[in-house]
């Protein structure tokens, strides 16, 4: 990776902020440099109405919708390092799962942009699995779209059921007869069963006992160990202090503060009083 070796040369990011501080003795992972994410949403100029008597104003060329520029994310620059796991905390619309998408490569840039060394994965509640067919269709599915073979697949089967912890006979159920936990502790399970170069969690770990959010905590810092880094999403402010070396707090767009988990916890903390 051109962007690695040149971090590692200790080239300054084009447009990184002051406080990015480049580690040359670690490798880097993921770049993230000067990025801004647009959304463009349409309004429908102020007048209510069914979808019917607006698509015949626009039609009419009356009160055609309007279109609204949101910034998610302003300017964001930092480097993960290979083994990094890395929190990203904030308050709702402060642009964490915006980011996460970027490095997922799932949103383009308006400016600035994003390097990986390697295939993110990202893994979101509502991670895509298949309602109709059973939890153990979707464990097949799931494994072999991830890149396992068949026989990686077949030694990976019972381990995921197992660490998916679902109720008796589930597995055998349609994905559409899950608890939103249930599915939440499936998809993770399945995530889990490979190595993953960049691994993108978002609010996975929201739902589940205090049993298997342990596990799934342990299992992060499994893959820690194999896989390149870890980012992790999630409103409980506990999880992230256990599971994650460095957390990234994020304000209206703008890294408000990155560095050691209990200093960024506690100022993020006295600052929202959550």
């Amino acid at each position: 990776m051109a962007v690695a070796k040149a971090l590692k040369e200790k080239v300054p990011l084009a447009t990184a902020q002051p406080e990015v501080v480049i580690d040359p003795d670690r490798e880097p992972i993921v770049v993230v440099d000067g990025l801004h994410i647009v959304y463009r949403v349409y309004s429908g100029g102020g007048n209510k109405g069914n979808a019917v008597s607006a698509l015949m104003r626009i039609v009419k060329r009356q009160n055609r919708p309007q279109m609204k520029e949101v910034h998610a994310v302003k300017g964001v620059s930092f480097v993960a390092y290979r083994g990094d796991a890395i929190g990203v905390i904030g308050t709702n619309g402060s642009g964490k799962s915006t980011l996460l998408k970027a490095i997922a490569g799932l949103l383009p840039a308006a400016k600035g942009a994003v390097y990986t060394d390697g295939q993110p994965s990202l893994l979101g509640v509502n991670a895509a699995l298949m309602r109709d067919l059973t939890g153990s269709r979707n464990i097949i599915l799931g494994c072999l779209a991830m890149g396992l073979s068949p026989e990686e697949t077949k030694a990976k089967y019972e381990e995921i059921v197992k660490f998916a912890d679902l109720k008796p006979g589930f597995i055998d159920y349609p994905m559409s007869t899950y608890s939103s936990g249930m599915g939440a502790r499936l998809r993770f399970a399945i995530a889990a069963a490979r190595t993953h170069d960049v691994l993108l969690i978002d609010e996975a770990l929201a739902t589940g006992d205090a049993k298997f959010k342990r596990r799934s905590r342990a299992k992060i810092n499994e893959l820690r160990k194999d896989a390149g880094a870890v980012f992790l999403v999630a409103h409980n402010l506990d999880v992230i202090e256990e599971t994650c070396n460095r957390v990234i707090w994020l304000d209206d767009g703008r890294i408000k503060m990155d560095g050691d988990p209990t200093e960024v916890l506690k100022a993020y903390t006295d600052a929202t009083g959550k």
